[in-house]
């Protein structure tokens, strides 16, 4: 039988002048790119982050029904415990794929939880791309796209075309491996094991590596964001009720004990003090006057007592309204680092007495503060080992030895409930307060297999109550 020859198809030619439309440029080389993409995670990043340069938008997730929000737009990594990961949770599980193809959100049809909470997590227009993971056919995951404009046509179909190239390249990563690999082991082990004995066979030598290695010991670790803190930072407040004029320090600037670090504005405080004086020179001329006609008359005598009494009151007023415009300068009450924020900010803001304005931190005086996520409380005890690797130097980690651990989670700006724990720093190291970064919390000894099911059993306790 003749070989067939089987000719290459010619290449479509390239419009005259090279005229093609950016918007397919970008899709050719986002589908380049999907292709060259190595794992799936790097193909997760892609679809919420590089599909911008196909369409502009503000805000983009990528959920899949078996594994939940998988990637953000701007998040190198999602937190699954932050409330707008529970919020986008909600807005999928109620939100129809349908028949595959890009549908643009209708918030009249959304529950009335997700509805009145959508202005506070996404712009207002969103679209949902159902997303097929699996050779089946049914969609199995979304992405969302959520910005200020509304989505034309022409970019639902440009999307559509787009999420039909990513999905080639996102099942090429992900369909048979298990499969190939399986049959591959199966075939290492049997390969000329059936004859011998059973502590002989590679098997047997797998199975008891496996126990081995799941029952081997280990330190209980968890990872928790970290940061540099003053350990007793003195805290400066705001000793009257006033205006900040002026700040006369920097951030983060060295300071002297008796140093000035910030004045009120001295308007209001100088009003009150000649309103007093001429209060407390208004009494005593009254005083005098009657003390004149008491002499002549004896009925003015009784209104000397009060009088006098008057003008201790308004004396003492006067005192103290004096002790405040003295202390409208603000000194350092000790000498450290000034820790605030941009002074901008506090000139012309009216503070109240006792509001903090900033704290003055000791030089070598520092703690390593950690918030420990409530998923990620483990039994810690005193003196466990505290590791922070900075981002700014991740190479020259900071050691140090817990000192304290709340007793109760409490809740973060971000809205994440955390325990905070606090270590000493080793004194052989001096970081500057202020710098962030993941500390690494070394608990007790434990088997491995209990470290790795850890999180899993307490899921299952969670949920089933067992």
């Amino acid at each position: 039988m003749a070989k067939t020859q089987t000719t290459a198809p010619e290449r479509p030619p390239t419009p005259a002048g090279g005229n093609v439309p950016q918007a397919l440029l970008s899709l050719l080389e986002m589908g380049r790119r999907a292709r060259m993409a190595s794992t799936t995670d790097e193909l997760a990043f892609m679809l919420v982050n590089g599909t911008h340069s196909l369409t502009p938008y503000r805000q983009a997730a990528l959920w899949w029904t078996d594994s939940g929000v998988q990637a953000l737009s701007g998040v190198v990594q999602p937190d699954h415990n932050a409330p707008y990961v529970d919020w986008l949770k909600a807005l999928f599980m109620c939100q129809p794929l349908g028949d595959g193809l890009p549908t643009r959100v209708a918030l009249a049809d959304l529950p009335e939880d997700v509805r009145s909470t959508w202005a506070d997590w996404l712009p207002a227009h969103g679209l949902i791309v159902p997303l097929t993971g699996n050779p089946a056919g049914n969609p199995t995951g979304a992405l969302l796209m959520a910005r200020d404009e509304e989505w034309s046509d022409a970019e639902l179909a440009l999307l559509q075309e787009w999420s039909q190239i990513w999905l080639h390249a996102w099942r090429a990563r992900t369909a048979g491996l298990g499969s190939r690999s399986w049959r591959q082991w199966r075939q290492w082990l049997n390969f000329r094991d059936a004859d011998r004995v059973w502590y002989r066979r590679k098997v047997s030598w797998v199975v008891g590596a496996v126990l081995l290695f799941l029952f081997a010991p280990v330190r209980t670790t968890v990872l928790a964001s970290g940061e540099v803190v003053p350990a007793q930072p003195v805290v400066v407040r705001a000793p009257i009720e006033g205006v900040i004029e002026r700040f006369d320090v920097q951030p983060n600037s060295t300071v002297k004990k008796g140093q000035s670090l910030f004045e009120f504005d001295p308007v209001l405080i100088e009003t009150r003090v000649n309103v007093a004086r001429q209060s407390l020179e208004t009494a005593l001329a009254q005083y005098r006057q009657t003390s004149q006609m008491a002499l002549t008359d004896p009925k003015y005598k009784i209104e000397l007592a009060s009088q006098a009494g008057s003008i201790e009151e308004k004396r003492a007023e006067f005192e103290y309204l004096k002790d405040q415009k003295q202390r409208s300068a603000v000194k350092a009450p000790a000498e450290g680092v000034a820790l605030f924020d941009d002074p901008s900010s506090w000139v012309g803001k009216p503070v109240a007495i006792g509001e903090r304005i900033l704290r003055i931190a000791k030089t070598g005086d520092a703690e390593v503060e950690a918030w420990l996520p409530i998923a990620d409380a483990v039994d810690l005890k005193l003196g466990d080992s505290i590791v922070l690797y900075l981002q700014s130097d991740p190479l020259s980690p900071v050691s140090a030895q817990l000192n304290f651990f709340s007793h109760e989670a409490v809740q973060r700006p971000d809205g994440v409930y955390a325990y905070r724990v606090r270590g000493t720093i080793d004194p052989e190291q001096s970081p500057r307060v202020g710098l962030k970064g993941t500390a690494k919390i070394t608990g007790r000894w434990t088997v491995l297999s209990y470290w790795i099911l850890r999180r899993p059993l307490a899921v299952i306790r969670t949920t089933l109550g067992i």
